[in-house]
């Protein structure tokens, strides 16, 4: 019989009052009188036997949610975080706060039997002990730890066969853009996080330890950042000069640029003519709401990083905004 993955059992539940004002008085007391109801009732008629799918379920990051609907479980969710918005279907659900900050009256009141969170999430699993809510803990910092925190997630729901389809689906999708890659050489790449329009902005880019460094690499791109352990490092424009890449990609939610915004992005880079990129006008602009989640549209981001890297194999860029540099 496969053994299912830890799902945490915690000790009896603690409340802690916060003197503050009448409002939040009033959502305190609330609150306990909520718990005391849930406590009053046999553990067992409200929390997720060992044996049993969990049918009440809390996600706690975008890529969580997104998972559980694409494996067909979106209608066990009760409860996403206000980051959560796709599928369509999610934003239906009960928002409880942020990850940072969620709301424990919500949580108190969804009677969730499993939050599914990041591991590096300790608060809020700090949260969940003194609520008596079962946790599963999972990882989405590179490839791996997304194929092995959706067999987590598979066995946890009992729906391994499906977790195991979209593996299967994922793996599949990416060795085709490897096989069309063969024999093609990589380009060296600069990938920047776009979070801002203003001139004077940081940029953080992708370093190769992160799942979107991973996505670059299988794109055909050779990240010009390699001596780093930080997903994503902050660098200067000196740092650039001295690796002049081929390829620049900015990429982000925030990067759907109006015509005169991107007009003065690509004036700004032209002040560095000997980066390479900049001299063979191959500076792309992707904007999409996907792009920082390590979720089931995986296959879209190597999409745009490959039409981007490569439109002689895979046709032009279909980002929003670019340069149309060529390969």
């Amino acid at each position: 019989m496969t053994a299912r993955p830890a799902i945490n059992r915690f000790p009896k539940p603690s409340l802690y009052s916060k003197p503050a004002t009448f409002g939040s008085y009033f959502r305190s007391v609330c609150a306990a009188l909520c718990l005391l109801a849930l406590l009053a009732v046999p553990l067992s008629s409200w929390a997720v036997e060992p044996g049993n799918a969990p049918q009440r379920i809390i996600s706690m990051s975008p890529s969580i949610t997104e998972f559980l609907f694409e494996l067909g479980v979106g209608d066990r969710v009760v409860g996403v975080t206000n980051f959560c918005k796709y599928p369509p279907e999610a934003c239906a659900r009960t928002k409880i706060g942020s990850l940072l900050h969620p709301s424990i009256e919500r949580w108190i009141t969804l009677n969730p039997d499993l939050v599914i969170h990041q591991a590096t999430s300790h608060t809020l699993k700090n949260n969940a002990v003194n609520l008596h809510i079962r946790t599963l803990a999972v990882e989405m910092q590179t490839l791996e730890q997304i194929y092995e925190s959706l067999h987590k997630m598979g066995k946890a729901l009992h729906i391994e066969d499906r977790a195991k389809e979209l593996i299967h689906r994922l793996k599949s999708g990416i060795d085709a853009y490897r096989q069309k890659l063969k024999g093609h050489a990589p380009k060296s790449t600069l990938l920047i996080l776009g979070d801002s329009n203003e001139p004077g902005r940081s940029l953080y880019a992708v370093g190769p330890s992160s799942f979107l460094g991973e996505l670059l690499e299988l794109a055909g791109g050779k990240n010009i950042v390699t001596d780093t352990i930080a997903p994503y490092p902050k660098i200067n424009k000196e740092y650039i000069i001295q690796q002049s890449p081929q390829v620049i990609i900015e990429a982000g939610p925030a990067m759907n640029m109006t015509a005169e915004e991107k007009a003065a992005r690509l004036k700004e880079w032209r002040r560095f003519s000997t980066i390479r990129a900049v001299s063979e006008n191959n500076i792309h602009f992707i904007s999409a709401d996907y792009i920082l989640i390590p979720g089931p549209r995986l296959l879209s981001i190597l999409d745009d990083f490959a039409r981007a890297l490569h439109p002689e194999v895979f046709g032009p860029s279909n980002e929003t905004s670019s340069t149309g540099g060529q390969g």
